[in-house]
């Protein structure tokens, strides 16, 4: 039985998800008018086939390209907007840029130089990561911040690697490293820019309510939270779920020594890639005052990391190969490219536009009115868990930008501060963690090959509820003590 299980284990999973879609069209539960109802069983339908891995995940991600047309949703031509939305840019340029990195082994450097300083201990090694990331990802994207640590993190795993004969523990250990530099990432809370969703919200109360929330009073409030957050997911991930086991040993600090000193000094292509690389972080960090100084160029992180990709392409690595000059990047490296994780991702966005456009968030503001009471702890809970869920299938910017009214609205019929729930409902955006789609630091990570789809699911849910409970927490005994509407 077991045997015939496995077998057909994907046939099972394809007929699960076709089962859900026909459950849900037909019995429309939700009592939806027919068009949102057909793009929820859609989105269900894609959903399933992702969690049960029915297929190659940027397989499922093509689907609405055939659904939607078909079904009269939206136009072939809406819909393949989509998979050339900027965010994929953003990420094929960061790609572009751990290629370079990894080609001329300069991420192998790095890395060298991490576990110099940290140990060769497993542990040590992880909290470091998730330190320095959630660090960087309160004045950087979160998205380009995943990017930075992203090769650096893969050439840990295979420095480590050589000097481990446990399976296990490395398989935990590659595990944890890369999922934490991308939650890391997600859950650096404590600046307003800190996140894409924190700036919408500001944004909006900004318009809406002509209230200002002070950059130090968010601070103030959230840089704890994001302390909080960073050391539990530290805690859940080593103490708890994958414990790696893997000890400080002198044989592997010799190994570390003994790398270093084969590496050598910093090579031309080392140096004109380190060149091209900080000046991108450079860009991202000052992009706002670029912009703010002059009016003659307006940069935004896609621009600067296409910008990147291309300069890779011109400027000569100083090597020459069969007596021919090569750039830092051919277009032969781009083999090494995750074009999978850009279909996957573009794939999500088509189902979150299509979950926007056919106003089923305003469905379910009406919905989460209908179960309103005057209880503020609560309210605050559910509307956390809400945002949280949905920004596993939905753009958290998307997210926000079409909840914030909904939910200042609840909070004004409830007498209450639209802050006490907006601010929360922001917060969760920013925490998915359970699918690869649910931020861009999740696919980014996912594109390494350590990370199994049910591996995410498991961890996901966990830290989900985790963070769920802070925020609420945070939310309903600092938040008012410093930033009111009324």
């Amino acid at each position: 039985m077991k045997k015939w299980f496995e077998y057909n284990k994907r046939n099972l999973a394809l007929i699960t998800g076709i089962l859900f879609f026909l459950l849900l069209f037909f019995l429309n539960p939700f009592s939806l008018a027919s068009k949102p109802n057909l793009v929820l069983a859609i989105s269900v339908l894609m959903i399933s086939w992702w969690v049960l891995d029915a297929m190659p995940l940027p397989v499922v991600a093509l689907v609405p390209i055939v659904a939607f047309p078909l079904f009269n949703i939206s136009t072939i031509k809406e819909v393949t907007k989509s998979y050339s939305d900027s965010i994929i840019y953003l990420f094929m340029g960061g790609f572009f840029l751990s290629i370079a990195i990894e080609k001329w082994n300069l991420h192998k450097r790095v890395a060298l130089g991490i576990i110099k300083l940290t140990g060769t201990n497993g542990n040590r090694i992880i909290l470091g990561f998730i330190l320095a990331t959630g660090f960087l990802s309160m004045w950087l994207s979160n998205t380009a911040t995943t990017m930075m640590m992203f090769p650096i993190a893969m050439s840990v795993i295979h420095v480590v690697g050589t000097n481990q004969q446990s399976e296990k523990n490395m398989k935990n250990f590659s595990l944890v490293l890369m999922l934490s530099i991308a939650y890391a990432s997600n859950f650096a809370l404590g600046t307003i820019i800190g996140t894409p969703p924190n700036v919408a919200y500001v944004n909006y109360i900004s318009d809406k309510f002509n209230y200002n929330i002070g950059f130090t009073d968010w601070m103030l409030v959230f840089t704890p939270l994001t302390i909080a957050l960073l050391l539990m997911l530290y805690w859940v991930m080593v103490k708890w779920l994958y414990p790696n086991h893997i000890k400080h040993n002198e044989a592997g600090k010799l190994f570390i020594g003994e790398e270093i000193k084969k590496m050598g000094k910093l090579s031309t292509p080392e140096i004109r890639t380190t060149i091209v690389f900080s000046l991108t972080v450079l860009a991202w960090i000052l992009k706002d005052v670029i912009n703010n100084i002059q009016q003659i160029v307006v940069l935004d992180d896609t621009i600067i990391a296409m910008s990147a990709a291309i300069i890779l392409f011109i400027i000569p690595s100083g090597v020459k190969v069969d007596d021919k000059k090569i750039p830092l990047l051919e277009w032969s490296d781009t083999t090494k490219m995750a074009w999978g994780i850009l279909l996957l991702f573009g794939g999500g966005i088509a189902m979150a536009k299509a979950l926007e456009d056919a106003k089923l968030m305003d469905q379910f503001g009406v919905f989460l009115a209908s179960y309103s009471t005057g209880n503020t702890f609560f309210m605050i809970l559910i509307v956390t868990t809400a945002s949280v869920f949905l920004s596993e299938v939905m753009s958290n910017v998307a997210q926000v930008i079409v909840m914030a009214p909904v939910i200042s609205s609840v909070a004004i019929s409830l007498h209450m501060d639209p802050l006490l729930l907006g601010i929360p409902m922001t917060l969760g955006a920013s925490c998915a963690s359970m699918l690869p789609m649910g931020t861009p630091p999740n696919a980014i990570v996912f594109a390494s090959g350590h990370i199994h789809i049910k591996d995410m699911i498991k961890t996901g849910f966990v830290l989900n509820i985790i963070c769920i409970i802070l925020i609420t927490l945070f939310c309903y005994f600092l938040q008012p003590m410093i930033m009111m509407v009324k």
